[in-house]
């Protein structure tokens, strides 16, 4: 039959899409951006780094102490001292994660989570920033205005706790001169239980003249994807920028680096910009209400920065001034993000199933607050899901159910008009209709269960609450493959089981039931690449279905022999 070929067809197809991104995950280098010196989106007028040597944007000095204006600020450059090539690196440690700052330029070059683990060697944290020879994935902040510090300036370590210990917060202060008198303190907020830190800038006047600085907070990065799990086609890794107009906009570096205009707004009230990667997110939040400026640029290299500037206000002499933005720097865990910030939620991305994949995954939740474990969550999610299916399940069932014990009938159709194909379908019509059967009945279940197996799918690998979170035994991450091809295994047993309680579609030759009958075994070697919860679901799912089959077959042959022996007497 036509259909049942062009459902096998979109099956096929679907399977080679994902085992194509599972070799893509292994084997995929990331890909090498060149330098440019085009402008980006939107005009930055940000400090360039120390070692830089071309400027990114024409109106942008790039001599490492310098600092251009602002459009809401003079545009005379900073007078400062030549630029520090190092700084005193301290670590800052919490109850969630452990952050290295260097006082030059108070950059947060690392933070390590100690929930979550390395995904080339889980003996390690994560690093959701880090700077070494490998990487850079830093969160850079300063002032722009003459003579006040940015992230080229050397700061002073002014406190002397860095452990938050037993505290509820814990505040970390680096100091240092304006030029024109008085000072600038960069103040991180640490609290216990959040990966959000605010920073502040308490800014002193203590010249004559008012001031009014334009403060700027930004994430560099290059374009490397660390971790195997992060080379996931369709996973998207980059600068976001997401205001009430555009919503979320996800940026791709090759936009920036082509220099196109009209990505996201720019000037807002609202919103928030950072860096999206696999599971996890680095944002800067401002509060909502303050104006700011969203900038995205290409620098030498290999290297992006997506921030924003925004106002201080004017600062009078002998007065003070403070600008805070809150910085979140975690996993892409939605409960979090959802009470960080309005929107930062939706970096968590389910593809285009995500009308389903979003409950799908609040069931989940749901049945993992109860049993503790995800392994058994999805068990309980694949049986609720085959219970709100299983009226539509029982009607295809006892339609295959019906074909089979008609078999016999069939087969002495085929053999009456094998010269005469049509008058052979019509035949075939005429005996559906009188014993009611629905031909196409077995196929409806599998095109529905296309987008909940796809839905699934960008649960496991999109949803950081499952990254590498075990089950029983062997399986210690049901976001990865199975290692010793367990259920890939039960899953082709299951499935060729299934078979065997399924008649071969009418007027199907020999060597396409040759083909249904091994696709078992062609869908347990795609497995072997797909993460083990997607396996799971789907082997639980056929051991249901096998159970519901056997019963209806059972209650047909049942219901066959008592018309029978009705129609003897």
């Amino acid at each position: 039959m036509d259909f049942q070929r062009l459902i096998l067809f979109v099956i096929f197809a679907m399977s080679g899409v994902f085992l194509f991104q599972a070799w893509q995950k292994e084997n995929a280098p990331p890909k090498p951006v060149a330098p440019i010196t085009a402008p980006a989106d939107a005009k930055s007028d940000v400090p360039a780094a120390p070692a830089a040597a071309t400027s990114t944007n024409g109106s942008v000095p790039t001599a490492a102490p310098a600092a251009a204006a602002s459009g809401a600020v003079p545009s005379a450059a900073n007078a400062a001292a030549p630029a520090a090539t190092a700084g005193e690196v301290f670590t800052v440690k919490t109850d969630l994660f452990e952050a290295k700052i260097n006082t030059l330029g108070g950059v947060i070059e690392e933070v390590a989570l100690k929930e979550h683990r390395d995904a080339a060697d889980k003996s390690k944290p994560y690093l959701v920033l880090q700077k070494n020879k490998d990487r850079t994935h830093v969160a850079q902040s300063g002032l722009i205005g003459a003579g006040l510090p940015n992230h080229t300036t050397v700061y002073s370590k002014v406190s002397s706790s860095t452990d938050l210990g037993s505290a509820e917060s814990l505040e970390v202060r680096l100091s240092a001169p304006v030029a024109s008198g008085g000072k600038a303190d960069l103040v991180y907020t640490f609290k216990r239980g959040s990966y959000v830190v605010d920073v502040t800038y308490d800014i002193t006047n203590g010249g004559s003249a008012a001031l009014s600085p334009t403060a700027y907070f930004h994430l560099h990065r290059d374009t490397k994807i660390t971790g195997s799990e992060n080379g996931m086609v369709g996973i998207f890794h980059g600068p976001a920028v997401y205001t009430e107009q555009d919503k979320y906009k996800k940026i791709d570096f090759k936009d920036i680096e082509k220099g196109k205009k009209g990505l996201y707004t720019a000037a807002a009230d609202n919103g928030w910009v950072g860096m999206v990667e696999h599971y996890f997110v680095n944002a800067w939040l401002p509060k909502a209400g303050s104006k700011r400026e969203y900038y995205t640029t290409k620098e030498d290299g290999d290297l992006y920065r997506a921030g924003l500037k925004t106002p201080v206000g004017d600062i009078a002499a002998g007065a003070t001034g403070k600008i805070s933005v809150p910085i979140y720097m975690g996993p892409q865990e939605q409960d979090r993000l959802k009470a960080a910030a309005t929107g930062l939620d939706l970096v968590v991305d389910y593809g285009m199933f995500t009308f389903i994949a979003a409950p799908m995954f609040w069931l989940l939740r749901w049945f993992h607050s109860m049993v503790a474990n995800w392994g058994w969550a999805i068990v309980l999610l694949t049986i609720l899901i085959k219970a709100v299916f299983y009226p539509l399940n029982a009607a295809a069932g006892r339609s295959m159910g019906k074909m089979k014990l008609v078999g016999p009938k069939m087969k002495e159709l085929q053999t009456r008009y094998a010269d005469d194909r049509v008058k052979l379908n019509q035949a075939m019509m005429e005996l559906y209709k009188k014993e009611k059967i629905n031909p196409l009945g077995g196929c409806l279940p599998i095109v529905i269960q296309i987008p909940v197996f796809i839905a699934l799918y960008w649960v496991l690998i999109a949803a950081v609450e499952l990254r590498h979170a075990p089950w029983i035994g062997w399986i210690k991450d049901l976001s990865g493959p199975d290692p010793f091809f367990v259920l890939p295994a039960l899953y082709a047993i299951t499935a060729f089981a299934q078979s065997k309680l399924q008649p071969p579609a009418p007027g199907m030759d020999p060597i396409q039931q040759k083909v249904l009958q091994y696709m078992p075994v062609a869908f347990a070697v795609m497995f072997v690449f797909f993460p083990a919860g997607l396996v799971l679901y789907w082997t639980v799912s056929n051991l249901l279905q096998i159970a519901q089959q056997w019963q209806i077959n059972r209650m047909l042959e049942r219901d066959n022999a008592a018309a029978a022996a009705a129609a003897k007497r």
